[in-house]
């Protein structure tokens, strides 16, 4: 893996979008994921999802976050500061993700703050969002991250 820039808190600005990396995703990970985490019928079983509203298996709303995740992980707050995060705001599950679909996921700054209580350390709120291989919004995560601050 290529070296990546470090980012501390300085380095974010407001209205800055940070491309993170693309995944596609297979019918296998989706029921496997189901299977152990979220077993609805239209995650987990092909006749019960052809069924239903779906029509067809997809992806729980669950695991596009945590494929989303993983994508932030490797391209991006592995070479952070980031010293994890206080919470999540708002998640939306826009379209169904199916076997097949390339998830593009991006990340983009809504606010920065320096800690007032911690001086090493600032909060940055972002909002991530995974698009699919037609350029088709499909989730949506609205949180908040710590980073250190540059050294001086």
């Amino acid at each position: 893996m290529a070296e990546l820039k470090k980012w501390y808190f300085e380095d974010f600005e407001v209205g800055q979008a940070i491309e993170v990396g693309t995944r596609t995703v297979t019918e296998e990970e989706i029921i496997d994921f189901a299977s152990k985490f979220d077993p609805q019928p239209f995650h987990v079983d092909k006749d019960a999802a052809e069924k239903s509203i779906y029509g067809g298996i997809i992806a729980s709303g669950w695991h596009t976050c945590s494929m989303m995740m993983r994508m932030l992980v490797d391209h991006f707050l592995r070479q952070s500061s980031s010293m994890g995060s206080p919470g999540v705001d708002e998640i939306r599950w826009l379209k169904p993700v199916r076997a097949g679909d390339t998830l593009s996921v991006s990340t983009t700054i809504l606010e920065t703050r320096p800690s007032t209580s911690k001086p090493d350390r600032g909060v940055v709120m972002t909002q991530w969002q995974a698009r699919n291989q037609h350029g088709e919004l499909v989730a949506t995560v609205k949180g908040m991250g710590m980073y250190g601050r540059r050294p001086q």
